[in-house]
C-alpha cells in the first residue's frame, strides 16, 4: 500500500538543529523557505500532521482503538506498562496482520527508580520434538525453512513477556487491562484499511500454499463466504475474547500451563505439527541488559541477540565517522553512506546475530568505535563497493510497534509480532489466533550460528528502539518491518540528530529500504543489491545515485511503520506512522 504519494518532492538539503532543543519553535526547520506547508498553519513542513502533547502521558500505536485502550488506562491510574498491555491486547484483535498472541514480544523502557533502560526478550523457542533433520527434509528447493506451516511455528513468547512485565511494573489488576479487547472482540468493531487490505492478501496466499496443513480454522474466523472484511465492516472475534478471558482470570501463566495449553497441544497432533504443552510450560521471558553507543551526543540503545537490535547501533557507529549533516537532508550522500553502513552491518548480523545460549556473539567488538572506523574506511563517496563482507572476529571461545509513556515518567518500548504474511496460517481450534513463523529465520547450513535445532530461539528481526541524553530519557520509538527496521531506525535517528527535524516530521520524511547481501538464513540475496526509495526522494537524489550506479525501485508498502514518544521536561510528544492507521494521543 502506498500512503505518501501526495506529498511534493522534498529539497535536497535542509538546515540542521540541535538534537532537541528546549521547545518545539527553536527546531529551524520550522520556518524553512525551501519546503512549502500547504494551507497548515505555523510552518507545519511536509508533516502528515502536528504531534500530540500532554503533561501526564501518552500513547502511539497502529490502531485508533488500541492507542484509546492505553490512553483509558492511563488515566485510570495504570502504569506505562498496564498500557502497553492493554493496548497489544486489542492490537491482536484489530491489527492480526502484524501481532497477537501467537508470537513474540520485545521490549526497551525506561524505569524513573532505577533511571535506567530495561531490557525484555520475550522470544519463543523451537519445539524440542523438532529434529534438524525432520526440519532439512521438509526444507523448500533453495535450501530454506517453508515460510508457512507447522515447521515454522515456534513457542510464542508474547503472553509470557506481557506477565513478566506486569508482575514487576504494573499498577492496575491484570485481569483490567484485557477489559477494552474482551469488549471488541464480542461486540466487534469497524475494521481499519491495513488489516482488510492485508488479511484479503494473506487469504490469497494461505489459499495457494500447500505447506499449511489446515485453513478451516483460519477462514471460520477470517473469511464469509470465501471473502474476507473490508475496510468498515464490523468484525468479531468471540473465540479470542474467551482466550482474552482464560489469561485474564488465570494470570499470563495460563497461556502455558492451562486449557490455552492443552488445546494447542490437541491441535499440533490432530494436524501433524510438534509443538507440544512441555513446550509452552518450560517457556520463560529474559530480562536483558540492552546495549548502547553514543552517536553525536545522543546515546542510541538496542536488545541484543537472538534480536537484530545492534544493527541499528552498528550503522549509526559507521555513519558517526562521517559528517552527514553536511551531506544534507535527502541527498545523494547521505542516502548513500546510509545504503553502505547498512550493507556493511547487515554482512555481520548474516554471521554473528544468532541465540547467544547456542553462540558467543563478539558483541564488544562489533560495538566498538574502532571497528566502526575501519568498516567505515571501506566506504568510497563515488563508487558502491561491489563486495562487502562480515568482519572477522577476534578469537574467542510482520510486525507492529506501539509505545506508551505515564505521568512517573515510565516510556515503553515494545515491538511484538506474529512474522511474515500473518504468521503460518496455522489458527488453533476455538482460540481465535494465528501462530508465528519465525521458525523461517533459522538457518540449514552445517556450523552457521543460527543453525535450527530443537529448543532453540531463530534470528529475531523484532527491535524497540530507545534513545537518552545526557541520562536523561528522550526517545521512545520504532520502525517495524522486517529487516527494514534497523534501516528505519537509522534515519529516523539521523533525521533528528543530524538535521533537526521535529518528532512526526522525523517519521513522515522520504525512506529508503535497500535489499542485498547475506541473510542469517544463509540466502545470498546478491550484492549490491537494489535500493528502493519512497515517494518524495527529490529526482536530484535519484538521478545523483543513478549515476553512482544504484540499481533503484519503488516498493510499495516496504518502508516500515513508525511511532514515538519524546520527553520533553514536564512533558511528552508523540507521533504516529502516516503510512499505516495509528494514531497517537497524549493528555
Amino acid at each position: 500500500m502506498r500512503r505518501r504519494s501526495f506529498l511534493a518532492a522534498l529539497p535536497a538539503a535542509a538546515l540542521a538543529g540541535p538534537a532537541f532543543a528546549s521547545s518545539r519553535g527553536e527546531n529551524p526547520n520550522r520556518n524553512r523557505p525551501d519546503v512549502r506547508a500547504g494551507d497548515r498553519i505555523d510552518g507545519a513542513n511536509f508533516a502528515s500532521r502536528s504531534a500530540a502533547w500532554g503533561l501526564h502521558g501518552a500513547a502511539a500505536t497502529a490502531h485508533p482503538l488500541a492507542t484509546l485502550a492505553a490512553i483509558d488506562i492511563l488515566k485510570a491510574g495504570g502504569s506505562a506498562v498496564d498500557a502497553a498491555i492493554a493496548a497489544n491486547a486489542v492490537l491482536g484483535y484489530g491489527e492480526p496482520i502484524a501481532c497477537g498472541i501467537g508470537g513474540d514480544c520485545f521490549v526497551m523502557l525506561w524505569d524513573p527508580k532505577t533511571r535506567k533502560v530495561v531490557g525484555l526478550n520475550g522470544s519463543g523457542r523451537s519445539p524440542r520434538g523438532l529434529s534438524l533433520e525432520t526440519v532439512r527434509k521438509r526444507a523448500t528447493p533453495k535450501g530454506a525453512i517453508p515460510s508457512h506451516g507447522a515447521i515454522s511455528v515456534s513457542v510464542p513468547g508474547a503472553v509470557d513477556a506481557w506477565w513478566s512485565l506486569h508482575q514487576r511494573y504494573g499498577k492496575l489488576p491484570w485481569k483490567d487491562l484485557f477489559a477494552p479487547a474482551i469488549a471488541h472482540c464480542e461486540d466487534g468493531a469497524p475494521v481499519i484499511q491495513n488489516t482488510a487490505f492485508y488479511v484479503e492478501a494473506s487469504n490469497r496466499n494461505f489459499s495457494k500454499n500447500p505447506a499449511i496443513e489446515e485453513l478451516d480454522n483460519f477462514r471460520s474466523v477470517w473469511t464469509r463466504d470465501g471473502k474476507t472484511p473490508r475496510e468498515g465492516e464490523i468484525f468479531k472475534n468471540p473465540g479470542l475474547g474467551r482466550t482474552y478471558r482464560l489469561i485474564a482470570e488465570g494470570g499470563g501463566r495460563a497461556f502455558y500451563e492451562g486449557e490455552i495449553a492443552e488445546t494447542i497441544e490437541r491441535y499440533f497432533k490432530r494436524i501433524g505439527g510438534w509443538m507440544t504443552k512441555a513446550d509452552l510450560t518450560a517457556h520463560r521471558s529474559e530480562w536483558v541488559d540492552p546495549r548502547s553507543i553514543n552517536y553525536r551526543g545522543v546515546d542510541v540503545w538496542a536488545l541484543p541477540p537472538n534480536s537484530q537490535g545492534l544493527v541499528t547501533l552498528q550503522m549509526l557507529n559507521i555513519l558517526d565517522e562521517f559528517d552527514v549533516k553536511a551531506m544534507g537532508f535527502q541527498s545523494a550522500a547521505a542516502i548513500h553512506h546510509g545504503v553502505e553502513a547498512k550493507r556493511l552491518a547487515f554482512e555481520d548480523r548474516a554471521r554473528f546475530y544468532a541465540d547467544p545460549a547456542f553462540y558467543k556473539q563478539p558483541v564488544d567488538w562489533l560495538l566498538s568505535k574502532d571497528y566502526a572506523r575501519e568498516r567505515a574506511r571501506l566506504i568510497r563517496p563515488d563508487a558502491i563497493a561491489p563486495m562487502v563482507y562480515p568482519g572477522k572476529a577476534p578469537s574467542h571461545g510482520d510486525t507492529t510497534y506501539f509505545t506508551t509513556a505515564d505521568k512517573d515518567g515510565m516510556m515503553v518500548s515494545i515491538i511484538q509480532s506474529n512474522y511474515r504474511g500473518m504468521g503460518s496460517g496455522l489458527m488453533p481450534d476455538g482460540l481465535g489466533f494465528m501462530f508465528q513463523d519465525r521458525g523461517e529465520l533459522f538457518a540449514l547450513t552445517d556450523g552457521h550460528p543460527n543453525i535450527y535445532a530443537p529448543g532453540k530461539r531463530p534470528f529475531q528481526t523484532i527491535i524497540p528502539g530507545f534513545a537518552t541524553q545526557k541520562g536523561e530519557p528522550m526517545l521512545s520509538f520504532g520502525v517495524m518491518g522486517g529487516d527494514m527496521q534497523p534501516q528505519g531506525q537509522s534515519q529516523i535517528i539521523s533525521n533528528i540528530v543530524d538535521f533537526g527535524l521535529g518528532l512526526q516530521e522525523a517519521g513522515d520524511s522520504p525512506r529508503w529500504h535497500h535489499d542485498g547481501g547475506m541473510e542469517p538464513t544463509g540466502e545470498d540475496l546478491g550484492q549490491p543489491g537494489v535500493l528502493n526509495l519512497e515517494t518524495g526522494v527529490p529526482d536530484a537524489t535519484k538521478a545523483a545515485l543513478a549515476k553512482l550506479g544504484w540499481v533503484m525501485k519503488p516498493a510499495p508498502g516496504g518502508y516500515g511503520g513508525y511511532q514515538a514518544i519524546q520527553r520533553w521536561p514536564g512533558r511528552y510528544a508523540a507521533a504516529t506512522e502516516m503510512r499505516k492507521d495509528g494514531v497517537a494521543l497524549a493528555y
